[in-house]
């Protein structure tokens, strides 16, 4: 006979939501990184292979940085405003569209 069913376990440092939450914002931080700096030539090669990826309706892997973060997803290019430093994907996964500031990319690559 098993007396423990319906009985919470206990979790050592969730007891209290308090001390969770910054617990898990000193792990947050800890694991934030700085945004890499682009060379000229990575940014006019991240802009051609946007460019021909929109163009040609290619599949692309894109890395772009956010809040502390390294994110890489997959998706299709659907807009590139140079001039106004956006663009607008569509992500592979929930094929929603994402506008984004080119500034934040920091990787593009075919799939």
């Amino acid at each position: 006979m098993n007396h423990d069913r319906g009985m919470k376990k206990w979790r050592a440092f969730a007891s209290m939501p308090e001390q969770y939450i910054g617990l898990q914002e000193v792990i947050n931080k800890q694991l934030e990184v700085s945004k890499p700096l682009l060379t000229e030539e990575q940014m006019e090669q991240i802009n051609f292979t946007l460019i021909e990826a929109l163009h040609k309706n290619k599949q692309v892997y894109l890395t772009y940085y956010k809040q502390g973060q390294c994110i890489t997803e997959t998706g299709f290019i659907q807009f590139v405003d140079s001039l106004g430093d956006l663009f607008i994907f569509i992500d592979e996964v929930f094929e929603l569209k994402n506008k984004m500031r080119l500034s934040e990319l920091i990787d593009v690559r075919f799939t």
